[in-house]
């Protein structure tokens, strides 16, 4: 399936959710900015699929990730981080979503397995409530985009 194909709207994401559940799927979902892509969301995504059949990946849009990040941020925009997110085995299905967290679109998926890093605890990832479990990842130590810009800036 072609990455851009994975890239799904609201009404698309109900459709998608509605033909795997009649299937009898086993649903995941994760979210994130996946600004620049590196090995520690590789590795989540791929841990993320592992406890389903199938995973959809929230992506806060450009608006979203610079209220949280700040001004310099996203570095990539929406569209090239939908892109390259949905080119990886591991996803699904992409959706955007404009909130600071991803509380409203786990309420509309309500997915069996919400996997989240394990810098957050169980009790603070938003939207636990509306997923069957929620199941944390052991972060990749040193490994974020953070950090990626940040040695960068000591090439240019």
């Amino acid at each position: 399936m072609k990455a851009k194909s994975k890239i799904l709207s609201r009404a698309k994401l109900a459709a998608f959710l509605k033909a795997a559940r009649k299937n009898g799927k086993k649903i995941v979902f994760t979210n994130g900015c996946f600004d620049i892509l590196h090995a520690g969301h590789v590795s989540i995504l791929e841990f993320a699929k592992s406890k389903g059949d199938l995973l959809i990946l929230g992506i806060n849009t450009d608006a979203s990730v610079k209220r949280l990040k700040g001004p310099s941020r996203p570095v990539n925009k929406q569209a090239d981080r939908a892109l390259t997110a949905g080119a990886l085995q591991a996803v699904d299905a992409v959706v955007l979503f404009t909130q600071d967290t991803p509380l409203n679109l786990i309420k509309t998926i309500k997915p069996d397995v919400l996997v989240k890093g394990a810098d957050y605890a169980v009790k603070d990832v938003a939207g636990r409530e509306f997923a069957g479990k929620v199941v944390l990842f052991p972060l990749l130590k040193g490994r974020s985009t953070t950090n990626v810009i940040k040695k960068s800036k000591n090439f240019c």
